[in-house]
């Protein structure tokens, strides 16, 4: 299959890209490759492996040219040795034919919901960055990975599913705190280009089903760039937020009147209750208006609010309870990925 960014390449960077991919694929020691500037190396051999995730051994190279030569000589830095490179190839197939089975049958929507929830259930933010964490081998073998390894993740089963996937990069910010780049996914579903971030979205909630968040669940691109820096290499344009999984529950409210009834039914049950607001932009007279409301279907029922709150996305949960102590946190996703 084609990866998305090679399709963006002109053929010179195709040609050493295709290059790299062989002599990595083949497990060879040095190949040469096509000469190219030292950025655009490094761009091509960092894009052909969002590409192919399935190439999780190879994270750096040393290379080394000879003058007047037109080729330059890879030397690629092998997480494993050979035998073990192929052992983890077996054992990552295996485990992905294993996820991937009860899926494949799923509609697009539901596959990207169940890698969603597989990745928001399963894997935690490796806050010492292992190597192996860039790559689909910590999430998929060790349960924890950075960005970019639950990105890989995110598109190698969307790959075995038949998902459209690729995986958008973002520059870092020092002013912001952001040390590092950011790598999330582009999907499309029937038809239409959605961000999903699993990776924010797994810095939410609890991981349980009733906290699973599905805050970055197919934003466009005004939602996303709310909270992500802009991209630094092409991708898919993501114009709609009709596919936007708190829209598509019905539960992203755009009247104060439906906030006040949804919470006292919430509040009624004693159950944890999550929803969107798109009446407007959150300011914080609006923000306290909507917290306010909460508070009071609480009041009514005997009970006291503890919320949680993105407002980037302008995302709401909400728990319920005659013993909960009354809290209000804003919630920053991604906090991983900031000093």
């Amino acid at each position: 299959m084609e990866g998305y960014y090679y399709s963006c390449m002109d053929k010179s960077r195709q040609a050493a890209y295709q290059a790299v991919q062989k002599g990595i694929q083949n497990l060879e020691e040095e190949f040469q490759v096509p000469y190219l500037e030292a950025a655009e190396l490094y761009d091509v051999f960092f894009q052909l492996r969002l590409d192919h995730p399935e190439i999780f051994w190879a994270p750096a190279y040393r290379y080394r040219r000879y003058r007047d030569s037109p080729n330059m000589i890879m030397e690629p830095e092998y997480l494993f040795d050979k035998g073990k490179i192929r052992e983890h190839q077996r054992m990552m197939a295996s485990r992905i034919e294993k996820l991937a089975r009860p899926a494949e049958k799923l509609t697009e929507w539901e596959k990207e919901l169940y890698i969603h929830d597989f990745i928001c259930r399963n894997v935690r933010y490796d806050k010492l960055k292992k190597p192996y964490s860039h790559e689909i081998i910590g999430p998929l073998g060790h349960g924890v990975g950075v960005c970019e390894g639950i990105a890989k993740t995110v598109k190698i089963l969307c790959d075995r599913l038949g998902v459209w996937c690729m995986i958008p990069v973002c520059g870092n910010n020092p002013e912001k705190g952001i040390k590092y780049r950011h790598t999330w996914n582009i999907l499309r579903i029937n038809g239409t280009y959605v961000h999903l971030d699993a990776t924010f979205d797994n810095t939410l909630g609890n991981g349980e089903a009733d906290g699973l968040r599905y805050d970055y669940f197919n934003l466009d691109d005004r939602a996303v760039f709310r909270d992500h820096e802009p991209l630094i290499a092409p991708a898919p344009a993501c114009a709609s937020s009709e596919l936007f999984y708190y829209r598509a529950a019905r539960l992203s409210f755009t009247r104060m009147e439906e906030v006040g009834r949804r919470t006292e039914q919430a509040a009624r049950k004693g159950k944890p209750f999550t929803f969107h607001w798109r009446g407007g932009g959150l300011n914080r007279e609006l923000l306290e208006e909507i917290l306010d409301t909460a508070r009071k279907s609480g009041e009514k029922k005997g009970k006291r609010l503890r919320a949680s709150v993105n407002p980037a996305q302008a995302v709401f949960h909400l728990e319920y309870g005659e013993a909960v102590e009354e809290q209000v946190l804003l919630e920053e996703a991604n906090e991983g990925e900031r000093e």
